[in-house]
């Protein structure tokens, strides 16, 4: 199963590789790995897509984790309420009547044009991970020259819906 891990870290030289190192050493498959500054100087957030096995294989990659020396938090958000947003840059095969066509099928998915040469053009699309693939595969039978992506970045939203422990009962 896919989990999302959001680490928060001092932003030091080797934090990275100390972590990736260690997700390797347990053999977990990292999908994907987003890193960037935070709102503190100093530090930074991670986001991870992890494949993971089973519950306690999760469990045992949190506490992993909040071992390492530079990590200050981790958190699983999986099954929160979350926004997540991942880029992806995309060159195809366009001339002519081609570009057109390109253009209608990147419209609805608020992609962009952002490179024209004589013979492509680059697409700059974000959104949900979701979204990304399905553009993706739209643009496929059109000849994709070359494709990058930046890993899903995301964190909770700004309130948490909070979960029910116990039924309440109401006479009338």
């Amino acid at each position: 199963m896919k989990r999302i891990i959001t680490a928060t870290v001092q932003n030091r030289g080797g934090v990275l590789n100390r972590i990736t190192g260690m997700l390797h050493k347990r053999q977990f498959n990292i999908e994907s790995i987003s890193v960037g500054a935070s709102e503190t100087e100093g530090v930074s957030k991670m986001t991870f897509v992890i494949d993971v096995s089973d519950n306690q294989s999760l469990e045992q990659l949190t506490k992993q984790l909040n071992k390492q020396i530079d990590v200050l938090k981790v958190s699983d958000i999986t099954d929160k309420a979350i926004v997540a947003r991942e880029l992806a840059l995309i060159k195809v095969t366009g001339s002519g009547q081609l570009r057109s066509e390109i253009q209608g099928i990147i419209a609805p998915f608020r992609a962009s044009i952002i490179d024209v040469s004589k013979e492509s053009l680059t697409i700059q699309v974000t959104g949900k991970p979701d979204k990304v693939e399905a553009l993706i595969t739209l643009l496929k039978p059109y000849g994709i020259k070359e494709l990058t992506k930046t890993g899903v970045t995301s964190f909770l939203r700004g309130q948490q819906p909070k979960q029910v422990t116990e039924l309440n009962s109401y006479s009338i």
